[in-house]
């Protein structure tokens, strides 16, 4: 009897141990983030990922899914992503919902745990340039590595020979020479199916839904908070809409001249600062422009500048700082890394060429064919001149401005009628009464009204 109650006792004893261990299994998640990944693995998609962490962290959460539909993106970004996953000290798992491809596939293989829907696919990490084609193999040679040691990261089984996600696995996603028994060919870059992904350790389940699998992965009450875009990743994404560039770039341009046309720091001036703020800006945000493209647009204004203020005529500076401007443009609407154009594709840099082209064209036609009624138009009136023009006097500390009547002046801006002149290297609202006065002519002041220098 004694003997009996002692064998009852161990199996109690091994029944419930069996069931702690499997309760244990599944994860007590309280608190879940949900992150939806649902475009292409860019810098938005990086901010969308970090600022996720990091609102994990702020809510007390204990377990982040990464809610995937993806066919890849940029390698700079799926590297960041996959470096802020393995460093996140709370659980993160991969619920790929259809296509884990190329960067997302390195995205779920750094995750704690991977799932899949039925139908779905992970792999094919081969890097490509925009057009489809195998980027260098400077590129494939590092996603071979990352991927690889990616895997490694994840650790191996209870015996500790093997690694609990094959590495060289990992690796024949990228590399068609990769040949593994019963798994791919060569010649072939390797993608699973949710089964053979759960098949070869590298998907965790295969549910329908990421409700299914909460209900049998995690216990406890659970509570979903779905991760969003910020209001700042929203009003970015509107800002690079080709539509809206377009708008910024005419800005620029059109505020740029009207500030030649008119003396002083005004709107004109102000709307073309606000204007390639915008423009340049979100795209160095978003990974498009980098900081020597920012430079190359200022240098460009600054030579506009000196050219149309300070030296009569239209030369080498001038020719200059256009095309630097120009460049400025067209590269801010393509991805390179530190000068490296190996992912743009042929058709990226014509249709930047083309936006930014067609916008200086209209520019230059309305320049041509209206320009001179621009200073006699109600809207410039109201909005440069009143800013401007009336503010000359005290905007030039000029005490006597009368004493300037009988001198000779530089013309620096055509006037006509107004326009700028000056005088011991300081510039003045100038108008004439009959006709027009060239850039670079000599004239002389003999008048003065309402605060404009009035030449002959």
């Amino acid at each position: 009897m004694k003997n009996f109650n002692i064998l009852r006792f161990i199996f109690l004893l091994y029944l419930a141990t069996f069931t702690i261990n499997g309760l244990q299994a599944q994860l007590k998640a309280d608190t879940i983030l949900v992150i939806q990944i649902r475009k292409e693995i860019a810098p938005r998609i990086t901010r969308l990922v970090s600022n996720g962490i990091e609102q994990a962290k702020i809510i007390g959460a204990n377990l982040i899914i990464l809610d995937m539909n993806t066919y890849g993106g940029l390698l700079q970004d799926a590297d960041s992503i996959r470096i802020a996953i393995l460093n996140c000290p709370i659980p993160i798992w991969t619920y790929v919902n259809k296509n884990a491809a190329s960067a997302g596939a390195l995205i779920a293989i750094s995750s704690d745990k991977i799932f899949m829907q039925a139908g779905s696919s992970i792999g094919a990490a081969t890097v490509v340039t925009e057009d489809g084609k195998a980027a260098p193999d400077k590129y494939q040679s590092y996603m071979r590595a990352i991927m690889r040691s990616t895997a490694e990261a994840k650790g191996k089984d209870s015996t500790g020979l093997n690694f609990l996600r094959d590495p060289k696995i990992a690796e024949a996603m990228v590399d068609d020479r990769i040949f593994i028994e019963g798994i791919i060919e060569t010649g072939k870059t390797l993608t699973f199916t949710s089964s053979e992904a759960l098949k070869n350790n590298y998907c965790e389940g295969i549910y329908a839904s990421l409700t299914e699998l909460l209900e049998k992965e995690t216990t406890g009450k659970r509570t979903v908070i779905e991760h969003k875009e910020t209001g700042l990743d929203k009003l970015i994404g509107w800002l690079l809409h080709p539509a809206v560039r377009g708008i910024l770039i005419a800005g620029i341009l059109f505020g740029l001249y009207f500030e030649i046309q008119t003396p002083g720091l005004g709107l004109p001036s102000i709307a073309a600062i606000a204007a390639a703020l915008l423009y340049f800006a979100p795209a160095y945000l978003d990974g498009l422009a980098e900081n020597w493209e920012m430079l190359l647009f200022l240098l460009g204004a600054i030579l506009v500048i000196i050219e149309l203020v300070a030296i009569p005529g239209f030369g080498v500076l001038g020719i200059g700082g256009i095309v630097l401007i120009f460049t400025s443009l067209v590269l801010a609407m393509v991805r390179n890394i530190n000068l490296d154009f190996s992912f743009v594709s042929p058709v990226s840099y014509f249709q930047s060429v083309a936006t930014v082209f067609i916008i200086v064209v209209v520019f230059v036609l309305y320049v041509l064919f209206f320009g001179s009624d621009m200073s006699k138009s109600l809207l410039f009136a109201k909005v440069v001149h009143k800013e401007t023009f009336e503010g000359t006097k005290s905007n030039f500390f000029v005490a006597d401005i009368e004493q300037f009547i009988g001198r000779e002046a530089l013309v620096i801006n055509e006037c006509k009628p107004e326009g700028k002149v000056k005088i011991d290297n300081q510039i003045y609202a100038a108008k004439t009464l009959v006709g027009s006065r060239k850039r670079g002519a000599l004239v002389i002041i003999v008048s003065i009204e309402n605060n404009y220098l009035v030449v002959k």
